[in-house]
């Protein structure tokens, strides 16, 4: 039975507990892999948001190295594709999971590639999309974004497989993260949506949101939208359920 179209947007954990025991995977990749619904997922990791940084593929390919569930490939733009068939290439994984950096750059070489048109193929296909920071917010018709600055600018020109905004490390205390979020909402410049604490994901089918998942005991995500009775935006708790 073919899969149906799935996408996993996430915050990714920039802050680990003090506590915490280190891990070779994040809690939050392991849970887009499940979705595949294979015994090994062919995982591929597209870095463009921090331009192909070898750094960032190293540590993928280090994340997976000897896990019997997944197979790690990659997909890099710069300076040239890496795959001739970039079509094929991708249409033949189970995940494609989409690393975090400047989503304005990324969106633009994805435009310039003719990628986004590439990616919806995929996603009907039931290839399972996901990814944090850039990589979450892509996927919906936009959010906020340090990609100029660390005040925070509106992003509008997502590529809208998923027609709501979306704010990432909601929670982050070194950014207005939350304040700018919720002003934009509030405002207009962006339309309702989702947000995410560092650690927490939401799991969408089609284009409806399903579950809210969590890697960190406080961690929790959002329904952001306009309170009629005030004109001013406001969150509710989705109350994300516990994994890893």
């Amino acid at each position: 039975m073919p899969r149906p179209p799935q996408i996993f947007a996430v915050s990714p954990i920039l802050k680990p507990p003090a506590d915490a025991p280190p891990r070779k995977r994040s809690a939050l990749l392991e849970h887009a892999i499940s979705l595949t619904g294979v015994p090994r997922a062919k995982v591929c990791f597209v870095p463009t948001a921090v331009g192909d940084s070898q750094t960032a593929i190293d540590s993928l390919y280090a994340a997976l190295a000897g896990a019997e569930h997944a197979e790690a490939s990659h997909l890099q733009l710069f300076a040239q594709p890496n795959h001739a068939d970039i079509r094929s290439f991708l249409l033949s994984r189970d995940l494609i999971w989409v690393g975090g950096g400047s989503v304005v750059n990324l969106l633009a070489v994805w435009r310039a590639h003719g990628l986004g048109e590439i990616l919806r193929e995929c996603w009907e296909a039931g290839v399972v999309l996901g990814g944090g920071s850039a990589g979450s917010i892509c996927w919906h018709e936009g959010g906020t974004t340090d990609s100029f600055s660390d005040q925070l600018d509106p992003v509008t020109n997502g590529l809208a497989f998923l027609p709501y905004s979306n704010g990432v490390h909601h929670d982050l205390d070194v950014q207005p993260r939350q304040e700018r979020y919720l002003e934009l909402v509030g405002s207009g410049g962006l339309s309702a949506g989702y947000a995410t604490d560092d650690g927490a994901g939401l799991h969408y089918v089609g284009t409806e949101l399903v579950e809210a998942v969590s890697a960190l005991p406080d961690a929790d995500a959002y329904r952001v939208e306009v309170d009629p009775a005030t004109g001013a935006a406001t969150e509710i708790s989705l109350h994300a359920r516990p994994i890893g």
